[in-house]
């Protein structure tokens, strides 16, 4: 099977509790782990950028499950290519909340330090999360 990088943005629904991040991510992590499939999910109470990256298969089922989830809505696929191999092998769906600290990053890649996914462009959207994976892996040193 092909290995692909699916990138997509969309905005949360008025059906969005806040605990639902956390059911959120335990789903993906549990259900992209049976399926082999990586990614980086970044989410600030109103949108949310994800990449996935596995088989072809296995992230077009995943994306199209997400795509019927209610919680959230206008969903735009940033980019869909074929890969070498994984930016995100690290996890199953890593995730880092935003903070005021990520702004200098959303500035980097975007017309303001706010976060926007439908403001980006492709390649800066998955450079973000490739800085997000970096601010996660240095946090966890750090803490060691």
């Amino acid at each position: 099977m092909s290995l692909v990088c699916l990138l997509y943005a969309s905005t949360i629904s008025d059906n969005f509790e806040p605990d639902d991040i956390k059911h959120i991510l335990s789903s993906a992590q549990r259900n992209n782990a049976k399926q082999h499939v990586t990614g980086m999910l970044s989410f600030n109470r109103k949108y949310f950028l994800q990449c996935l990256e596995g088989a072809r298969e296995h992230v077009n089922e995943i994306y199209h499950r997400i795509a019927r989830d209610p919680r959230h809505h206008r969903l735009e696929v940033l980019d869909y290519q074929y890969v070498n191999k994984r930016s995100f092998s690290e996890w199953h769906m890593g995730y880092l909340q935003d903070t005021h600290t990520l702004s200098e990053l959303f500035y980097k890649y975007s017309p303001s330090d706010q976060f926007d996914p439908y403001n980006m462009s492709p390649d800066g959207a998955f450079l973000l999360l490739q800085d997000i994976k970096t601010e996660i892996l240095n946090a966890l040193k750090e803490s060691r």
